[in-house]
């Protein structure tokens, strides 16, 4: 974690909102990440830092924490509860001179990054508790977590609608990603435990993997909701048929009314992509598009065939 202010490390004053924060955050990370600066050890550690800093002050509760007390409140095993006990006991003191409550686990603190510092015989010596060996450093030490670390991922649509796994290379490892149905344009999928590395023996920092959906060629997307072009003859759409549908779940037989003209609509409900949080899944379309015969004397005889049957000019309604 962080040494300094976080707040100056992500350059925002202590009253910045949340949207002022990730703003900050991304233009830093985008400065400093790894993939821009190859070989750069003082932009990774920046990144780190950044990136450390924007996972406390994005947190509301973490940050209000912080913002109460300081860079204790983001040490292993902080106690709210009772660092506000002695802050009061600190300031205010005891009436009847004794400890006014009970340190419990808190009775050994941490000291930076060199150990920890046993207070609970100082506390017997001073308000007449058991008597010990005087407080002790315990030289060793002490374990941090590692940072979260960011990477971008590439999604086809087919993966988002219908999930799967992958193997990703990530600085030189090689990870199995979970792809869950209904990952987003910009979502993140997060990798516990894959990002940097404990200090001291800590635990790792997880990996976020931010999706980029990648454009299908085909089928077009609108929030949760596919389209996709169905190729109809002119005799189909005249007197309706009954064809079949590919889909990312397998092929499916759809009815095209008699009269279909291009552009017409065919909702198939329930064949869009899923919803992340579990909520309804979004519908395929199916937009109709007239396929014409190509050019034959036959086919011209049918067309003039054809023309008797307009009674009316078709743009007679377009006015602008």
């Amino acid at each position: 974690m962080p040494q300094h202010d976080l707040y100056e490390i992500l350059g925002v004053p202590r009253s910045a909102t949340g949207e002022e924060i990730k703003k900050a955050y991304r233009r830093l990370a985008k400065k400093y990440h790894p993939d821009v600066n190859p070989g750069d050890k003082a932009a990774e550690e920046k990144f780190k830092e950044v990136t450390a800093a924007f996972e406390v002050l994005s947190d509301a509760k973490r940050r209000k924490l912080y913002d109460e007390f300081g860079a204790d409140a983001l040490r292993t095993g902080f106690d709210e509860k009772r660092a506000e006990e002695y802050r009061r006991w600190k300031s205010h003191g005891s009436p009847s001179g004794g400890m006014p409550f009970d340190f419990g686990d808190f009775r050994t603190v941490n000291v930076g990054d060199y150990g920890a510092f046993d207070f609970g015989s100082i506390f017997g010596d001073l308000f007449g508790g058991a008597p010990g060996p005087r407080g002790r450093v315990r030289r060793g030490p002490i374990p941090s977590s590692g940072v979260s670390a960011e990477a971008e991922i590439e999604v086809s649509l087919r993966e988002a609608v219908l999930g799967g796994e992958r193997d990703l290379r990530v600085d030189g490892r090689t990870l199995r990603v979970k792809i869950p149905p209904g990952v987003a344009d910009g979502s993140q999928i997060r990798l516990a435990g894959q990002g940097g590395a404990g200090a001291h023996g800590g635990p790792a920092g997880d990996l976020y993997l931010k999706v980029r959906l990648r454009e299908h060629p085909r089928v077009r997307r609108d929030g949760k909701d596919l389209y996709l072009d169905l190729p109809v003859t002119v005799p189909e759409a005249v007197r309706g048929a009954e064809v079949t549908l590919p889909t990312f779940e397998g092929a499916v037989r759809l009815r095209v009314p008699a009269g279909a003209q291009s552009g017409t609509q065919l909702r198939l409900r329930g064949k869009g992509l899923p919803d992340l949080r579990g909520g309804p899944r979004g519908d395929l379309y199916a937009v109709v598009q007239l396929v014409l015969p190509k050019g034959s004397e036959a086919l011209g005889k049918a067309v003039e065939s054809l023309e008797a049957l307009y009674e009316e000019d078709p743009r007679a309604g377009i006015s602008l």
